[in-house]
């Protein structure tokens, strides 16, 4: 790839595509020439990046044309309709739905778990799901070490995995709350604000949801453990931007927690926050903006054989988000 490469962000105005420019900034991307690109109603705003304000365009068929690389975050519908045109245009596209994350032709990837997959790329990377993705993080190193079977697992996603208009209906909810107003709802089928809702994305006939399945067909793809299994239930929680996930995992090896915190500790993009007895474990509300996920409350699973409990947590909009797709965009560069 060019190393000033002409980068596009697809799906600029939403919430992710926000974060994805302010990443490459932060991260010092190497980008010779920045290419925002929404819809119609989008056209005519402007977002800034390195000090310059840059407009935004609309996306069409015709828009890749000199472009190395393009970060899509527009939803599964917008990159499935664009992502193999630009591909074909000659750009490498990174795409943050879900709509690629199963093909077998295109590259599932966490940077910090299988960053030689993207070799095999065919045009199209995926980013994959926030909460697969966070998970991991603290899940791949044990299982590197112990061979992890199977995992049970309960998330508390943030509102913004949703996306912007989320994060307005929780702060909007909150004010007409505190003020006794009447609450409104848009977004959720029900009230978010001092709420959690045991719903997320859509429900599949095994009464599983698709957010659900996520963590273990994403999880068996970019783990390369097919035979791994994950039980998961997902739930929204009245929480900005941060991801968190209690995790029960089995091993095939007996693992202490003195082993365990040793591996979590040497792992790349990770923190270990560990330490009960003076109230520190990651909590969302710190892990907010940050790149790294953190980990803690580690102890021996007591319903499980060679089991260990864990509990991790990680910005939905970076490592869940657009952190993941710039990261796997500067692997691309060391190609």
């Amino acid at each position: 790839m060019n190393r000033m490469p002409h980068v596009a962000v697809v799906g600029a105005t939403g919430a992710v595509g926000v974060e994805m420019i302010k990443t490459l900034e932060r991260r010092n991307f190497p980008v010779g020439k920045l290419k925002l690109l929404a819809s119609a109603r989008s056209v005519g705003k402007t977002l800034t990046f390195r000090g310059t304000s840059v407009a935004v365009t609309e996306l069409t068929k015709e828009s890749f044309a000199g472009i190395d690389l393009a970060l899509f975050s527009a939803g599964g519908a917008i990159s499935r309709e664009f992502a193999p045109v630009a591909a074909e245009a000659g750009c490498v596209v990174v795409d943050n739905s879900s709509a690629f994350r199963m093909d077998d032709a295109v590259p599932l990837v966490v940077p910090e778990i299988n960053a030689a997959d993207i070799r095999g790329h065919r045009g199209i990377i995926a980013n994959p799901n926030c909460t697969t993705a966070i998970t991991l993080m603290a899940l791949y190193p044990l299982h590197a070490a112990f061979g992890c079977r199977r995992i049970f697992a309960s998330s508390y996603q943030a509102v913004s995995g949703t996306g912007a208009k989320a994060i307005a209906e929780l702060e909007r909810q909150v004010d007409q709350i505190v003020k006794g107003q009447p609450v409104t709802r848009e977004v959720y089928p029900h009230q978010i604000a001092f709420n959690v809702l045991p719903h997320v994305d859509s429900f599949l006939p095994s009464g599983y949801t698709k957010e659900e399945m996520k963590m273990e067909n994403e999880g068996r793809k970019i783990m390369h453990h097919p035979a791994f299994r994950a039980s998961v239930t997902c739930v929204r929680v009245p929480v900005y931007r941060a991801h968190s996930v209690a995790v029960s995992a089995e091993f095939e090896r007996p693992v202490t927690v003195e082993a365990a915190r040793e591996v979590l500790a040497k792992a790349p993009g990770l923190d270990v926050v560990d330490n009960p007895s003076k109230c520190e474990y990651p909590l969302p509300l710190y892990q907010a903006e940050k790149d790294n996920c953190a980990v803690g409350r580690i102890r021996k699973d007591c319903a499980l054989d060679n089991g260990l409990c864990f509990w991790v947590s990680g910005d939905q909009l970076l490592k869940g988000a657009a952190l993941n797709a710039v990261q796997i965009a500067e692997e691309l560069l060391k190609l």
